[in-house]
């Protein structure tokens, strides 16, 4: 089923395009860029956009700045607390990473 207002909004573009709104566009008449994935395109698009990344990633930052945490911890307690965090991040990028 066509939206109701298809030929209106085909009648809008064809107008557009003849007064050359499109002309100017960047990229015009530049081929498209390769896309891996067709199918999440779109998907992908907005969460680069919106700047999400895969949780393999995530955890990877949130490792390594727990390890940098863990070198400039003196104190005992605040050592042990890291060291379990680490094993947590450790455990959780693994089942990430195995998908």
């Amino acid at each position: 089923m066509d939206h109701p207002l298809i030929d209106l909004i085909n009648a809008r573009i064809a107008a557009a395009e003849k007064a050359g709104a499109f002309d100017d566009l960047p990229g015009a008449g530049q081929p498209l860029p390769p896309c891996d994935d067709p199918e999440n395109a779109v998907f992908t698009r907005i969460m680069k956009e919106n700047g999400a990344v895969p949780e393999a990633v995530s955890l990877s930052k949130e490792l390594a700045r727990l390890r940098a945490d863990l070198l400039e911890a003196s104190d005992r307690t605040e050592r042990k607390r890291l060291i379990t965090d680490i094993a947590l991040y450790e455990m959780r990028l693994e089942r990430a990473r195995r998908g």
